[in-house]
């Protein structure tokens, strides 16, 4: 269980950190090639909490694709596009990338996209995104990705908040059993926002090109192809190098902004520390450049190291199978794979015993890690079983662009604890805080808080909202970055990710944890996975009810089946959980990035009125989770 690989360094590196973090990362920074190597790590005084390497200067795109060519490393595989949804491949060797990002770059200076101009990334998980977005770094312009297939209005908000020179864009993205026509939406989008881009990029896919807009619209291979190279453009190391749009409580999306310098040095190091992975090695992070994931370690991580990524157009199941995952692994060469709970909960689902398994040689597979929500251990301990790999849950968020807490390769594993994230990583001094922002024992659940500053890569403010970046993550415990996470600290160290502060549900008076309750229904040999939400309740304020769904091949009544999660609950937490709750859905509603609606479900059972999240991967599942609530309560 423990996957450790002898003595770990972690505590004395973590150490080593808290005694003088500004020559932790300046040995970091050293790692890359800076035009104006930086004499100052970090200015408490600039910013809204302080700036990294304020005074440094450099380009992402020269340190990720020109230092590695010109290091000899040209003919080494950078890119590996694997598309089992369209039955095509793609490899790109560094310099093969390089030509192919210098040319696009070349193509949006030759149409005025210059230095601090915004470009939004529309497209689907084919090379030419990773491309755009290396462009746009090599002209030092700010990309902003916005999730290929994301609904007109969505884009159209984005549009309006980063006001961009350039939109590139694709002609369809392919999902199983159908097509998802781009240009429609990307027309609808701009129609819809004040501000108009002056030019778009279009991206013709064979499986369904599109008209272009005359006078707006450019063919993306003609672009390219007719190009020079163009010369990759120093800038500041606090330079924004792009935005990512998260939602907001407010309903207005919240401007992620990345800088250039402390995400080159932050990520570079963890490829290293946190993965354990070195140049040539091969990684597989299975998400999509749309969320920070991707950004950070489909696209750059990555490339900075001089590794070879993997991206993948296909999903975890029915492309063909449950065993697609496995394949990609051993076709490539994977090292290190990187995915979602919800991918191996999938995968689990359809092939309870892995029979898909047989026949792929995984040989060079060394490590599965796992985020985007918290790994329930049952799900950990099956992958840790089936794989004889260590299975590494790690906790971070879009803000912080890499991990906060994990287990560390690179530093030799400490003994894993299924339904942990880990320890903190060196960087993030992370405490556990009550309501009234003061620490509480070791052991006992608050919230979870990261001391000022945050380290190199975390957001330094919202794209031109300073006022409600404060508000946002740094009001409610001054002099700390509030991750609206709750979770407990325990004696060794180990972090344990509970849920969202707003998923602590108070049960006549007491605060009971849903991500406690879901780890124990996931125990059950029949679910597959889960959900815990409170819904009101008259008496106790509210009450936890589960939604469960079932393995493949499970054939019992569920009515008997409920009552023994009911019973689990009951006996591992107690009555004081008041669980009495359990019904059966077919599947949970959850974003494109496998993350389950947990709010929705909540104001679905409440009876709320609630919009469909423009992130959901089907929204007919809300109706069936509806008819399934209504069909209990009658």
């Amino acid at each position: 269980m423990d996957g450790s690989t002898g003595a770990s360094r972690y505590d004395e590196v973590y150490a080593a950190w808290r005694a003088d973090p500004d020559a932790f990362w300046r040995r970091a920074a050293e790692r890359l090639e800076w035009a104006t190597p930086p004499a100052t790590v970090f200015d408490p005084g600039m910013g809204v909490y302080g700036r990294w390497f304020p005074d440094g200067r450099l380009n992402t795109c020269w340190n990720a694709l020109d230092r590695h060519v010109g290091a000899g490393r040209g003919a080494q595989a950078a890119l590996i596009w694997d598309s089992p949804i369209t039955g095509r491949a793609a490899r790109f060797t560094y310099a093969e990338l390089l030509d192919r990002v210098a040319r696009l770059a070349g193509a949006l200076a030759a149409r005025g996209v210059a230095k601090g101009d915004r470009v939004i990334v529309y497209m689907p998980m084919v090379p030419e995104a990773a491309i755009a977005m290396l462009a746009c770094a090599r002209l030092g312009a700010v990309h902003s990705v916005v999730f290929g297939g994301f609904a007109a209005a969505e884009l159209a908000a984005r549009i309006a908040d980063a006001k961009p020179r350039a939109i590139v864009s694709a002609s369809c993205g392919i999902e199983p059993g159908r097509v998802v026509k781009y240009k429609p939406l990307l027309d609808a989008a701009i129609a819809l926002s004040p501000h108009r881009p002056d030019f778009c990029v279009i991206l013709q896919r064979p499986e369904h090109p599109c008209e272009l807009t005359p006078g707006r619209d450019v063919d993306y291979a003609a672009a390219e192809a007719e190009a020079p190279h163009q010369p990759c453009e120093i800038v500041a190391a606090t330079d924004p190098l792009y935005i990512l749009y998260t939602s907001g409580t407010t309903g207005a999306p919240k401007g992620i902004v990345r800088d250039n310098g402390g995400h080159a040095v932050a990520l570079m190091n963890s490829m290293s520390m946190l993965y354990g992975l070195k140049a040539g090695d091969v990684m597989w992070t299975a998400s999509d450049v749309g969320w920070v994931v991707g950004h950070s370690y489909i696209v750059y991580a990555p490339l900075l190291a001089g590794c070879t990524t993997v991206m993948y157009e296909g999903k975890p199941v029915g492309t063909p199978d449950a065993g697609a995952f496995w394949r990609v692994c051993a076709e490539h060469g994977v090292k290190v794979l990187f995915t979602a709970p919800t991918a191996i909960r999938a995968i689990r689902k359809e092939d309870p015993e892995a029979k898909l398994l047989a026949g792929y040689d995984l040989s060079k597979l060394e490590a599965l890690f796992l985020a985007g929500e918290r790994c329930d251990p049952p799900t950990a301990e099956w992958a840790h079983a089936l794989l004889g790999k260590p299975v590494i849950d790690h906790w971070w968020q879009t803000e912080t662009g890499w991990s906060i807490s994990g287990n560390f390769r690179g530093l030799g594993l400490f003994p894993a604890r299924f339904g942990s994230g880990g320890k903190p990583a060196p960087g993030y001094d992370l405490r556990v805080l009550d309501e009234g922002g003061q620490e509480v024992p070791r052991g006992q659940i608050g919230t979870l808080a990261v001391k000022l500053p945050l380290p190199p890569a975390n957001l330094p403010t919202l794209w031109h909202a300073d006022d409600r970046f404060r508000s946002a993550y740094l009001e409610t415990f001054p002099g700390y970055y509030n991750t609206s996470d709750a979770g407990l600290v325990d004696e060794e160290g180990y972090v344990f990710v509970m849920s969202r502060t707003d998923d602590i549900i108070n049960v006549a008076g007491h605060r009971l944890s849903t991500g406690a309750m879901e780890e124990v229904l996931a125990a059950h040999p029949d679910v597959a996975e889960c959900a815990v939400v409170g819904v009101k309740d008259s008496l106790k304020g509210q009450a936890p009810i589960g939604l469960v769904v079932l393995k493949a091949g499970v054939d019992r009544a569920e009515a008997d089946i409920a009552k023994e999660l009911v019973a689990l609950v009951r006996d591992r937490i107690g009555p004081v959980a008041a669980f009495k709750d359990a019904r059966v859905v077919p599947r949970l509603p959850k974003t494109r990035s496998g993350k389950i609606l947990r709010g929705t479900i909540r104001k679905i059972a409440d009876g709320e009125t609630y919009a469909v999240p423009p992130t959901i991967d089907d929204p007919v599942i809300l109706d069936e989770i509806s008819g399934v609530l209504k069909a209990a309560e009658r």
